[in-house]
Protein backbone atom coordinates (compact mmCIF):
# COMPACT_ATOMS: atom_id res chain seq x y z
CA UNK A 1 0.00 0.00 0.00
CA UNK A 2 2.64 2.59 0.84
CA UNK A 3 4.26 1.96 -2.54
CA UNK A 4 1.12 2.94 -4.52
CA UNK A 5 1.45 6.18 -2.04
CA UNK A 6 4.55 6.70 -3.11
CA UNK A 7 3.73 6.23 -7.08
CA UNK A 8 0.79 8.22 -7.10
CA UNK A 9 2.58 11.12 -5.28
CA UNK A 10 5.64 10.82 -7.03
CA UNK A 11 3.43 11.49 -10.54
CA UNK A 12 1.26 14.09 -9.47
CA UNK A 13 4.51 16.11 -8.16
CA UNK A 14 6.66 15.41 -10.50
CA UNK A 15 4.97 17.50 -13.19
CA UNK A 16 6.17 20.75 -11.68
CA UNK A 17 9.41 19.79 -10.49
CA UNK A 18 10.85 18.49 -14.09
CA UNK A 19 9.57 21.71 -15.55
CA UNK A 20 11.06 23.67 -12.26
CA UNK A 21 14.48 21.76 -13.05
CA UNK A 22 14.44 22.96 -16.99
CA UNK A 23 14.21 18.84 -17.88
CA UNK A 24 10.54 19.50 -19.62
CA UNK A 25 10.39 21.94 -21.93
CA UNK A 26 7.48 24.65 -21.38
CA UNK A 27 3.81 23.75 -22.60
CA UNK A 28 4.37 19.62 -22.71
CA UNK A 29 2.54 17.83 -20.69
CA UNK A 30 5.36 15.92 -17.93
CA UNK A 31 2.24 13.02 -17.64
CA UNK A 32 3.06 11.83 -21.24
CA UNK A 33 6.56 10.88 -19.90
CA UNK A 34 5.68 9.08 -17.40
CA UNK A 35 3.18 7.03 -19.82
CA UNK A 36 5.76 6.38 -22.44
CA UNK A 37 8.27 4.99 -19.58
CA UNK A 38 5.13 2.71 -17.77
CA UNK A 39 4.27 1.59 -21.34
CA UNK A 40 8.55 0.64 -21.76
CA UNK A 41 7.90 -0.97 -18.18
CA UNK A 42 4.98 -3.08 -19.46
CA UNK A 43 6.77 -4.02 -22.85
CA UNK A 44 9.44 -4.99 -20.94
CA UNK A 45 7.30 -7.15 -18.38
CA UNK A 46 5.84 -9.02 -21.44
CA UNK A 47 8.88 -10.62 -22.43
CA UNK A 48 9.65 -11.80 -19.07
CA UNK A 49 5.96 -12.94 -17.54
CA UNK A 50 3.91 -15.44 -19.17
CA UNK A 51 0.70 -13.71 -19.67
CA UNK A 52 -0.34 -13.80 -23.17
CA UNK A 53 -0.17 -10.11 -24.26
CA UNK A 54 -2.13 -8.19 -21.46
CA UNK A 55 0.72 -6.19 -20.26
CA UNK A 56 2.29 -5.36 -23.87
CA UNK A 57 -1.19 -4.35 -25.43
CA UNK A 58 -1.17 -1.90 -22.29
CA UNK A 59 2.30 -1.14 -22.90
CA UNK A 60 2.05 0.17 -26.25
CA UNK A 61 -1.46 1.88 -25.76
CA UNK A 62 0.73 3.31 -22.84
CA UNK A 63 3.37 4.25 -25.09
CA UNK A 64 0.96 6.00 -27.85
CA UNK A 65 -1.02 7.95 -25.59
CA UNK A 66 2.32 9.32 -24.15
CA UNK A 67 3.64 10.31 -27.25
CA UNK A 68 0.35 12.19 -28.46
CA UNK A 69 0.48 14.36 -25.13
CA UNK A 70 4.18 15.21 -25.68
CA UNK A 71 3.76 16.45 -29.21
CA UNK A 72 2.36 19.81 -30.04
CA UNK A 73 2.23 18.74 -33.57
CA UNK A 74 5.53 18.65 -34.09
CA UNK A 75 4.64 14.70 -35.42
CA UNK A 76 2.04 13.58 -37.16
CA UNK A 77 -0.40 12.21 -34.94
CA UNK A 78 -0.52 9.43 -37.81
CA UNK A 79 2.75 8.24 -38.28
CA UNK A 80 2.71 7.47 -33.93
CA UNK A 81 -1.01 5.62 -34.31
CA UNK A 82 0.95 3.69 -37.23
CA UNK A 83 3.88 3.10 -35.01
CA UNK A 84 1.02 1.62 -32.65
CA UNK A 85 -0.37 -0.57 -35.41
CA UNK A 86 2.88 -1.63 -35.99
CA UNK A 87 3.64 -2.47 -32.49
CA UNK A 88 0.44 -4.10 -31.73
CA UNK A 89 1.15 -6.45 -35.16
CA UNK A 90 4.49 -7.41 -34.05
CA UNK A 91 3.03 -8.35 -30.54
CA UNK A 92 0.32 -10.34 -31.92
CA UNK A 93 3.21 -12.44 -34.36
CA UNK A 94 5.29 -12.75 -31.27
CA UNK A 95 1.99 -14.31 -29.59
CA UNK A 96 0.79 -16.54 -31.86
CA UNK A 97 4.86 -18.15 -32.11
CA UNK A 98 4.52 -18.44 -27.87
CA UNK A 99 1.07 -19.83 -28.44
CA UNK A 100 3.00 -22.89 -30.94
CA UNK A 101 5.33 -23.88 -28.12
CA UNK A 102 2.46 -24.60 -25.70
CA UNK A 103 2.45 -28.06 -23.98
CA UNK A 104 0.98 -30.55 -26.53
CA UNK A 105 -0.19 -34.00 -26.02
CA UNK A 106 2.01 -36.96 -24.97
CA UNK A 107 3.38 -39.06 -28.02
CA UNK A 108 5.56 -41.06 -25.91
CA UNK A 109 5.83 -43.73 -22.74
CA UNK A 110 3.03 -44.40 -20.51
CA UNK A 111 0.30 -41.51 -21.52
CA UNK A 112 1.07 -42.21 -24.99
CA UNK A 113 -0.20 -45.66 -24.28
CA UNK A 114 -3.32 -45.23 -22.46
CA UNK A 115 -6.35 -45.03 -24.23
CA UNK A 116 -4.78 -46.54 -27.62
CA UNK A 117 -7.67 -49.30 -29.33
CA UNK A 118 -5.56 -52.11 -30.76
CA UNK A 119 -6.81 -55.51 -31.58
CA UNK A 120 -5.83 -59.10 -29.79
CA UNK A 121 -3.50 -60.82 -32.52
CA UNK A 122 -2.76 -63.94 -30.49
CA UNK A 123 -4.18 -65.52 -27.16
CA UNK A 124 -1.74 -67.99 -23.99
CA UNK A 125 -2.56 -71.03 -24.63
CA UNK A 126 -5.46 -72.78 -21.66
CA UNK A 127 -5.79 -68.96 -20.21
CA UNK A 128 -7.93 -66.14 -22.19
CA UNK A 129 -7.73 -63.64 -19.92
CA UNK A 130 -3.94 -63.34 -21.03
CA UNK A 131 -3.02 -62.28 -24.95
CA UNK A 132 -0.69 -59.88 -27.24
CA UNK A 133 -1.13 -56.72 -29.64
CA UNK A 134 0.57 -55.22 -31.53
CA UNK A 135 0.86 -51.29 -30.63
CA UNK A 136 2.53 -48.46 -31.54
CA UNK A 137 4.90 -50.93 -34.03
CA UNK A 138 5.66 -53.20 -30.76
CA UNK A 139 4.17 -56.40 -29.49
CA UNK A 140 2.96 -56.43 -25.86
CA UNK A 141 1.67 -59.12 -23.73
CA UNK A 142 -2.04 -57.97 -22.71
CA UNK A 143 -4.37 -58.92 -19.58
CA UNK A 144 -8.03 -58.65 -19.35
CA UNK A 145 -10.93 -59.06 -16.72
CA UNK A 146 -13.07 -60.42 -18.89
CA UNK A 147 -12.18 -63.18 -21.58
CA UNK A 148 -10.29 -61.96 -24.83
CA UNK A 149 -10.85 -63.72 -27.53
CA UNK A 150 -8.80 -63.39 -31.44
CA UNK A 151 -9.36 -60.17 -33.47
CA UNK A 152 -11.05 -58.16 -30.53
CA UNK A 153 -11.07 -54.42 -30.16
CA UNK A 154 -9.41 -53.64 -26.73
CA UNK A 155 -8.16 -50.44 -24.92
CA UNK A 156 -5.39 -49.88 -22.94
CA UNK A 157 -6.07 -48.76 -19.24
CA UNK A 158 -3.04 -49.76 -17.80
CA UNK A 159 0.87 -50.45 -17.53
CA UNK A 160 2.74 -52.60 -15.54
CA UNK A 161 5.99 -53.38 -16.75
CA UNK A 162 5.91 -54.78 -20.05
CA UNK A 163 2.30 -56.23 -19.38
CA UNK A 164 -0.46 -53.47 -20.39
CA UNK A 165 -3.86 -54.23 -18.75
CA UNK A 166 -7.10 -53.73 -21.14
CA UNK A 167 -10.57 -53.80 -21.59
CA UNK A 168 -12.75 -54.47 -24.54
CA UNK A 169 -13.17 -51.23 -26.41
CA UNK A 170 -17.03 -51.47 -26.13
CA UNK A 171 -17.49 -51.20 -22.78
CA UNK A 172 -18.67 -47.68 -21.67
CA UNK A 173 -16.52 -47.97 -18.11
CA UNK A 174 -12.72 -47.37 -20.21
Amino acid sequence: MNIRCLTVALLLTSGPVLAAEGLVPSGVDPLGFWLIAVGVALLAAEAALPNYGIAGLGGIVLCVIGAVMLTNADVPVPLMIGLGVISTVLLAALLLRALKTRPRQAVTGDAALLGHVTTVTALQAGNHHHGWVQLEGERWQVTCVTPLRLGQAVRVTARKGLLLEVAPADSQGA
